[in-house]
């Protein structure tokens, strides 16, 4: 199997759609551990617990690899940055 994959982060919007939950989910899923495809980081440190999510920490960053989501869930991200752009990106021609 020979994927291309984007190059950079997919959009927490986007993995959010592609396993049909919120985005809150996806990022209490990354910080916690339990949904493997991506980190969460402050300050360049790992954030690995819930109780580091609160916002009075600072700006939490989120990296998703495209690899990652797609070994997990068959989607292939082709750059998209909204769900707008992906739901354009799917309709049929």
């Amino acid at each position: 199997m020979n994927e291309q994959f984007s190059i950079g982060s997919v959009p927490v919007c986007i993995a959010a759609r592609v396993y049909g939950r919120d985005a809150s989910w996806v990022r209490a899923g990354i910080v916690s551990g339990w949904l493997p495809i991506g980190k969460a980081t402050r300050d360049g440190k790992l954030v690995t617990t819930i109780e580091e999510m609160d916002s009075k920490y600072g700006r939490i960053n989120y990296y998703i690899s495209p690899k990652r989501l797609y070994e997990e869930t068959g989607y292939v991200w082709k750059g998209e940055k909204t769900v707008t752009e992906l739901e354009h990106s799917s309709a049929p021609a």
